[in-house]
């Protein structure tokens, strides 16, 4: 278990200059098992992360991991991780260790026919080991994921990626994709309410986002969840988020937090609670002229136990 000395060593050490030009953006899937330290219960897991060279020998990751369903217990969250790593076999291998905050989601069974959506901030913990084959690279990873109040897990992963710098547009692709500081979306796609049934049902919204500076959107929409016997919601979100593009500004990956208030509300016998966070992955695709594509992933955080992911695809005009 990494000692609060040696995470202050890790910050420390992404604070010294780099005689190496930053390099690097990777995005991976791997997948796996887990296994409750506690009870040694055990599972099935799997991760996706998107991680950027901070110099030759450091790097910064922001990543999602499933941790499957141990008895009682599904649970989830996203990291931020910082990482110290070496190359060697002239650069074809890496080993890395990486450390940093776990916000987790744990819908957990009561007595009865009951759950809870419980979150919470922990800590995670990784090492790992990626072979590089020109822009492919293939990972083996242990994560140890602390979490007070909680029971702890060790998962082991492996996986590939894509280094996504490698990949520049063409001239032509360039010319056709000009940047844009404004795009609306509409979407269709589904909801899934986090209870142990995972009730679900048609998802809709459209959205607007607009670019503050570099690296940073805002956006503002409305979310319909759809109406099942646990959920009816639908209202306005607005979310803050950081935005990294590639190739020619043609394709691009976000993260997002924020709020959503709920207009429309039904939650069983529980009293309207307009006031909801959302937490959301985001991939986006330009096409010809001002039209593109864009996936979101929305994590719905409730006080009242009616937690949901709404996954949604659509058409955007970029202008």
């Amino acid at each position: 278990m990494p000692t609060k000395r040696s995470i202050l060593i890790t910050l420390a050490m992404l604070l010294l200059p780099s005689s190496h030009e930053a390099v690097g953006q990777e995005f991976s899937l791997l997948g796996g098992a887990v296994k409750n330290a506690d009870v040694h219960d055990s599972s099935y897991s799997w991760q996706l992360e998107y991680k950027e060279s901070l110099g030759a020998n450091f790097a910064a990751g922001f990543s999602y991991l499933n941790e499957g369903h141990v008895p009682n217990h599904h649970r989830d969250g996203h990291a931020i991780q910082l990482w110290g790593k070496t190359d060697i076999l002239v650069h074809r291998l890496s080993l890395a260790t990486g450390v940093g905050p776990y916000y987790y989601f744990d819908t957990t069974n009561n007595s009865g026919n009951s759950y809870s959506n419980e979150h919470g901030l922990g800590i995670i913990a990784s090492v790992a080991a990626t072979w590089y084959v020109k822009d492919w690279l293939f990972q083996l990873r242990t994560n140890w994921a602390g979490v007070g109040g909680s029971f702890d897990t060790v998962s082991t992963l492996a996986g590939i990626g894509y280094r996504l710098d490698t990949s520049p547009a063409s001239p032509a692709i360039r010319s056709s994709t000009p940047n844009t500081d404004n795009e609306i979306t509409a979407y269709l796609g589904q909801s899934i309410v986090n209870s142990f049934n995972s009730e679900s049902n048609l998802a809709s919204g459209v959205e607007y986002r607009r670019s503050l500076v570099q690296y940073i959107d805002w956006s503002v929409g409305w979310l319909y969840e759809g109406n099942n016997h646990l959920v009816r919601r639908n209202g306005i979100t607005s979310e803050l988020w950081g935005v990294r593009n590639f190739w020619g500004d043609r394709f691009s990956l976000s993260a997002g937090g924020g709020i959503y208030f709920t207009v429309d509300h039904y939650a069983g016998k529980i009293s309207h609670k307009p006031l909801s966070g959302i937490i959301t992955m985001s991939g986006s695709y330009r096409l010809h002229g001002p039209w593109g594509v864009r996936a979101s992933w929305n994590r719905i955080l409730t006080h009242y136990d009616r937690d949901a992911d709404v996954l949604l695809g659509g058409i955007s005009y970029c202008f």
